[in-house]
């Protein structure tokens, strides 16, 4: 299935494949996961867990293990093809796709694990609350957090649908009013106590 590659390109690929890597622990991701998603993202044909094991130099439990965690996440497809016994995986080519799902992901594991536990630190108050101002005010606090990350699930859910290429004009048009009223907000004249020189 897999069509000759020219030397630059191969080089291109290993290159791609090690500069993602090291971004993955960014994106939350592993490096073996994160590797074996920019191989399949670099190649044009599918490749065959051999394939994958072959040029990545991994054993055969970590090509399975990471394909099954780029299958959940939706960032790989398995593909089938006729005559042949093996599975072969190739992975969604769509940028904005595939950012989507990283910042879903991300938001998943990371953001509301700290908003539960953090409602769960509240628990502490209920029980054993002497209501003394400090406290009031750390509860105020917390509750504030809550409340952010709260507001920041809500963006993220609603968001997240329009972030694709279809809707590339909207979000210029979002990214345009947010920069211009960023710009009116730098651009307000500070005050100061003006003397007479007489």
């Amino acid at each position: 299935m897999e069509h000759p590659k020219s030397e630059t390109y191969q080089q291109a690929i290993d290159q791609f494949v090690l500069l993602w890597g090291e971004m993955a622990s960014a994106w939350g991701i592993n490096r073996t996961m994160a590797q074996i998603h920019a191989l399949l993202y670099a190649e044009s044909d599918p490749l065959d867990t051999d394939g994958i094991m072959q040029q990545l130099s991994i054993s055969r439990g970590s090509a399975n293990m990471n394909l099954r965690n780029l299958l959940q996440w939706q960032l790989i497809q398995k593909v089938h093809f006729k005559g042949e016994r093996k599975d072969f995986y190739t992975a969604e080519k769509d940028v904005w796709n595939i950012v989507s799902v990283l910042i879903r992901e991300r938001h998943q594991r990371e953001i509301e694990p700290i908003k539960e536990s953090l409602i769960e630190h509240l628990h502490i108050f209920e029980q054993n609350s002497s209501e003394s101002p400090k406290e009031t005010e750390f509860k105020e606090r917390i509750e504030n957090f809550i409340e952010f990350l709260e507001m920041f699930d809500r963006f993220t859910t609603a968001l997240l649908p329009y972030i694709n290429k279809k809707n590339l004009t909207f979000l210029k048009h979002l990214v345009k009013l947010a920069e211009a009223h960023q710009s009116l907000k730098g651009s307000k004249p500070a005050t100061t106590n003006k003397t007479d020189n007489g």
